[in-house]
This record gives structure tokens, sequence and C-alpha cells, in this order.
């Protein structure tokens, strides 16, 4: 066990108060982060941060002190050993600082999948058969005015990008339509994948293949911007685009000429490059279905979210090695 350990909790804990006293009460001095500012925030690193071993971090902590770039993370005090961050992207930590630092980081993958694989299908459906335009037609006093003929998912092949927990929980909600074919491409194969669920070796090969394409790749420097003008081009005419990854993972300007040119028929975006704002652009297409990053907005997720990151720190207290360390430390 890590001796005089303290916890800083930086960000919001909703739903796992309780938790917060059984886990890490018994093992730890656990402090909050109230600070109101990031200057605010440096100060008191010396004061009632001082000696932190571990932090919980959730990305509300960003509305107040920012994201934990290269300089807070150099600033933390040189106790702090493992950042717990509550969520299955963990683009608003500077990686490369820690590991500088020797500071580990964990994030929560597994608690997400259902929540935003939901996010992901109902895109996915919406986009395939019109629903969002039909909507606000209704609600307009209009009666399927305009819209062109669809799809029943049967007919379309799935592709996802990044079979991970929320891509492979997708592969298997598409499966029960069923669609036509679900294929998918990752770094490397997935060796628990069903049968039904065929892998290309390549991204081009994913592209050309599929009716649909599903993005769930993790926000990197090497993912950013990864679908483009060229990956647009060698998607099928007429192909749909769904993200519930990470905003920047597509080059948004690309995406809009693709949906100007009809390259791409339709689309079902839950994340954004500048979040919370979205390109007024993408408000003027009647063929994209837009949600404000609803992906992982559920009781569920969000306590097995709080819950998961908690248990990641307790574990790391006790003497352990928290399950979900990220791939950069391993």
């Amino acid at each position: 066990m890590v001796s005089t350990a303290k916890v800083m909790i930086c960000g919001d804990i909703v739903w796992a108060h309780d938790e917060v006293q059984s886990m890490l009460g018994p093992l730890s001095e656990i402090v909050r982060m109230d600070s109101q500012s990031r200057e605010e925030f440096y100060r008191e690193l010396s004061g009632k941060f001082a000696g932190t071993t571990v932090i919980y971090r959730h990305n509300t902590s960003a509305d107040r002190i920012g994201i934990f770039d290269a300089e807070l993370v150099n600033k933390l005090p040189t106790s702090v050993k493992w950042i717990g961050h509550n969520g299955a992207g963990y683009d608003q930590i500077d990686i490369d600082a820690c590991k500088k630092r020797g500071i580990k980081v964990s994030n929560t993958p597994g608690a997400v999948d259902i929540g935003t694989a939901t996010t992901a299908l109902y895109l996915l459906v919406s986009a395939v058969r019109q629903y969002s335009i039909a909507e606000r037609q209704a609600r307009s006093g209009l009666w399927k005015t305009g819209l062109k003929p669809a799809h029943d998912p049967s007919a379309l092949t799935l592709g996802i990008l990044g079979l991970g927990g929320i891509g492979l929980t997708l592969a298997r909600l598409c499966h029960g339509f069923p669609m036509k074919q679900i294929y998918y491409h990752s770094r490397t194969p997935r060796a628990d994948t069903p049968d039904w669920i065929e892998y290309c070796s390549t991204l081009e090969e994913l592209l050309a293949k599929s009716d649909v394409l599903s993005l769930h790749v993790p926000l990197k420097p090497e993912t950013e911007g990864m679908i483009g003008e060229r990956e647009f081009g060698l998607m099928k005419k007429g192909a749909i685009l769904i993200n519930t990854a990470r905003g920047k993972v597509i080059d948004e300007a690309a995406m809009i000429r693709a949906l100007k040119s009809g390259q791409l028929s339709a689309a079902g975006i839950d994340v954004y490059p500048d979040e919370p704002n979205i390109n007024p652009e993408l408000l003027e297409f009647r063929n994209v279905t837009l949600l404000p990053h609803m992906g992982t907005e559920t009781q569920e997720s969000q306590k097995s979210m709080e819950v998961r990151a908690l248990e990641n720190l307790r574990t790391y207290l006790t003497g352990g090695e928290p399950r979900d360390l990220i791939p950069e430390f391993k």
C-alpha cells in the first residue's frame, strides 16, 4: 500500500459519492478540487493539494482549470504517481508530459461500451432511414415531404474503424438487424471476434467495402484527421458516415465537401472538433443527424465510469496494477 496517500477529486462526482468514501476513504485523505481558475489551482498545489498521490479526473474540471496539458502536468506535485481519468478518451491529458514526470494514467474503456454503441446505432438508423428529416417535417406539420427512397439495414454493409469495446458492441447490435455484412479494421485483428465479422487488413479496403462507416478510434496524433479528402474519395458514392469517437478524427471541411458533392449521402455526428460549438454549415444539411455528444449520457454509464475510475485508483493504492492502464504505458 502507498503510505500517506492523498487523493484529489478533480471534476464532478455525480453518482458515486458513497463509493468515493467506501473505496478510497479507508486508504487515503480525500481532497476536492474546488479551484475556480487555473491560477488559483496552481497556488493551491503547494497548499491543500501538497502531497497528492493520485488524482481522479473528469473532463468537467477543464471548465475551471483547463485540460491537463504539459504546463499543468509539469506543475503537479512530485508526489503524484497516478491519474485515474473518467472516460474512455483521454485526449485532454498530455500523455508525453505524464511519462516524463513518471505519472501513469488509466481510463474507463468498458464502462462506456453500451452507452456509446447505442448512440452510434441511433445515428446509423436515423441516417439510413432519414428519421431525423422525417421527425422535423412531422413537427412542422409536413407529411413525408421530399424524402428520398431509404434502405433497410439488411441491404447495407457496415464498416467499423476501431474494434475496441464500443466497436464490438455496435457490431453485435447491428448483427441483430441483420446488416448485410460487417467489416472492421484495426491495427491488428482481434482474436475474439465472431465469425460473422470480417477483418480488413487496410483502411483502404474497409472504405471500399462499406456502405456505412462508423468511427471508433481514440484521438491521438496519428488519428487526427485520418478521415479526410483522400479517404472520402475512396468510399462508395453515397456512403454514410457515423462518428461517436472524436470530432478531430475527421477533417470536417473535407466531410462537408463530401456531403455537398453527394459522395456522402448522409451522416450521423455526436462529436465535434470545437465542442460545444457546431460548425454552422452542418446545421444546413437535412441529411445529417446531429447530437450534442450524448454517447455516455445515461445514469448507468455515468456511474459505471465513476466507479471504474475509482477502482483503478483503489487498486494502485493497495499495491496492485490497475486494469485500465492506457496502452501508452504498456
